[in-house]
């Protein structure tokens, strides 16, 4: 049975099944341009629109279209999906993954894909997400790659669970917010436990405290160590000398939402 981690399906057609792949490189590296990226499909089974544009690399025809790009579990299950512009066949040869396998490099548009994330994914496939805090040890980018993972996964990792009922207490540890992302990444494991999501800007957090994303207003946030946050998050990309602090702002985001924040 040949390893299956990654799958295209035509965004016109959910019918037009483009098969699947082992490996997918170059998809997590850094953009060419813009958005960007050749990938190659490792292992891969083409079907249907990309085994068609197989047989017109060079020409008009090698344009597959646009598609949705499964990430797969070991099972074979979409653990979440992104968006690709134009895939493009641009070479293809015999794999070495098996002989009736082959490996297509394609050219596509995909800025969603952030360099780091398939470190997250595999984590995530391979089962050993099981503590949180596993974002503290990547820099910057990589805690943004982190929550983009955690937004993008967030319906295979809850499988169907409800929200927490209204009147929970939600434990945020604030020991290891140096910034906006990495509070985002402490909220979202607080509510959603390892690799949670409850945000990753001040919109999208306003949006989950409407409810089905794992809590239910009211509840209550105990902010440990909230005074380390509070020296880290007292700007904003947006921040004018009359604007409210990032973390004035997030107090009263929560407030308006019926959340009592305490502060620790």
């Amino acid at each position: 049975m040949h390893v299956r981690n990654y799958a295209l399906t035509s965004e016109e057609d959910e019918n037009d099944f483009w098969g699947c792949a082992q490996g997918a490189r170059g998809l997590f590296s850094p953009l060419e341009e813009e958005g960007w990226r050749q990938v190659e499909w490792v292992g891969s089974a083409p079907e249907g629109g990309l085994l068609a544009s197989l047989d017109h690399i060079g020409g008009r025809r090698a344009v597959a279209g646009n598609a949705y790009l499964d990430v797969l579990d070991a099972e074979g299950v979409s653990m979440g999906s992104y968006f690709v512009n134009d895939v493009t066949v641009l070479a293809v040869r015999p794999s070495p993954l098996g002989t009736d396998l082959v490996d297509v490099t394609v050219r596509m548009w995909c800025d969603q894909a952030m360099p780091g994330s398939g470190e997250v994914w595999e984590l995530i496939r391979a089962g050993r997400l099981t503590r949180t805090g596993r974002w503290q040890e990547r820099d910057a980018a990589g805690r943004r790659a982190w929550l983009s993972v955690a937004l993008w996964s967030h319906r295979y990792q809850r499988r169907g669970r409800p929200d927490a009922p209204a009147g929970t207490v939600f434990t945020l540890d604030g020991r290891h917010i140096v910034d906006e992302d990495s509070f985002y990444c402490a909220l979202g494991e607080a509510v959603n436990g390892p690799g949670g999501y409850f945000g990753w800007n001040l919109d999208a957090v306003d949006d989950c405290l409407r409810g089905r994303w794992g809590a239910t207003s009211p509840f209550t946030l105990e902010w440990q160590h909230s005074s380390v946050a509070r020296t880290r998050l007292v700007n904003h990309p947006a921040v004018q000398d009359d604007t409210p602090s990032l973390f004035a702002l997030l107090l009263e985001i929560f407030e308006e939402r019926g959340v009592e924040v305490l502060l620790k």
